[in-house]
């Protein structure tokens, strides 16, 4: 494997570890709040309604908004890293 094929296969590696944590996240947090975890939640109250309604409803929308940002920000550094960036 030649040096060009070597640092695209480590950016692809990187791009795909970041893709699971970030897609392991959301699947926690839409899985695991809204749906295992609704009755233990639902002890607690956000804005008037039990907490696991709450992540059902809009916490894994919200959650999968934040990831979508953090998601921009790993790649334009891995891009920097890897200069591929489009600056």
């Amino acid at each position: 494997m030649n040096k060009i094929q070597s640092k695209n296969s480590a950016y692809w590696k990187k791009n795909l570890q970041t893709l699971v944590l970030l897609l392991s996240v959301w699947f926690a947090v839409s899985f695991g709040c809204g749906i295992f975890l609704t009755d233990f939640l639902n002890q607690f109250k956000l804005g008037g309604y039990p907490l696991g309604f709450w992540f059902a409803q809009q916490g894994s929308l919200f959650t999968f908004i934040l990831l979508i940002f953090l998601y921009v920000i790993r790649m334009n550094k891995l891009d920097r890293e890897f200069g591929v960036n489009e600056d």
